[in-house]
């Protein structure tokens, strides 16, 4: 199944990457699933592939629930998150926000989206039964996404990762990916293939370093008057190289 999202190429906009295309099949194959099937569907990959900007622009096509879950959520906490997503006001008790939000997914038949969901994964594994609760309670449809190592440490809880029905890989940007995330950080330039191919290798396919690196590179030949960028200018512009994320080395005095 492809995908048919067409986001808008503004600055400051979405760029049409792979991962968009990931997380949509994600959603609507689970969606469009057999009713006998489970509900459950995983998005997962390394930071810096784009996962959360992927599930916000998915979440708004397919009118899903989205919570981003925080390190220091509670069972409690969580359950009150979810209840302010759905704009539903938190009752007294946990149980009885478990109630409100299965039958709100039941009642209305949307998705919901779990973002880092690798904090839920912390403790004695209660905010995992909670999730797992939820979905056999409204036989609804969730996304939940998280790091590369998601589906290894879900095999700790059966019950839930037996009810998972696609694991679906977050993918490291290409160079049409790049492509693409140039027309909105590097809208001004025009960027040689063979630098785009050297940037992707540089940062391993991450797209927060491929936006960071795009947009620097934007700012800094324009400042030196370079519309179209080659190897050649690359040093010119860049003199330190691209940001792959390694620190920098010990400094001697």
């Amino acid at each position: 199944m492809t995908a048919n999202v067409n986001p808008i190429y503004t600055t400051g906009g979405i760029a049409n990457i792979r991962n968009i295309a990931q997380c949509y099949e994600a959603v609507s194959r689970t969606l469009q699933r057999n009713p006998l099937l489970p509900g459950i569907s995983a998005f997962y990959g390394p930071s810096g592939f784009g996962k959360s900007t992927a599930a916000n622009y998915v979440a708004t096509k397919t009118n899903a629930f989205y919570v981003q879950v925080k390190s220091t959520y509670t069972p409690k906490a969580f359950a009150q998150a979810l209840l302010r997503e759905m704009s539903i006001p938190a009752p007294q008790t946990l149980s009885e926000m478990m109630e409100v939000v299965s039958s709100e997914l039941a009642k209305t038949g949307r998705p919901l989206i779990i973002d880092e969901f690798d904090h839920l994964l912390h403790g004695n594994g209660k905010k995992v039964e909670m999730v797992r609760d939820l979905y056999e309670s409204s036989q609804g449809t969730f996304l939940i996404i998280g790091e590369e190592l998601l589906p290894r440490k879900l095999e700790k809880w059966e019950r839930f990762h037996g009810r998972v029905l696609n694991w679906v890989p977050a993918l490291p940007s290409d160079l049409t990916d790049a492509i693409e995330l140039s027309r909105i950080y590097a809208p001004s330039i025009n960027i040689d293939r063979e630098v785009l191919e050297q940037l992707i290798v540089a940062v391993r396919g991450s797209t927060r370093r491929v936006s960071t690196n795009l947009e620097m590179l934007h700012e800094n030949a324009l400042e030196v008057g370079v519309k179209q960028v080659s190897s050649k200018e690359l040093n010119l512009i860049l003199s330190h190289g691209f940001v792959t994320g390694e620190s920098p080395k010990p400094r001697s005095f």
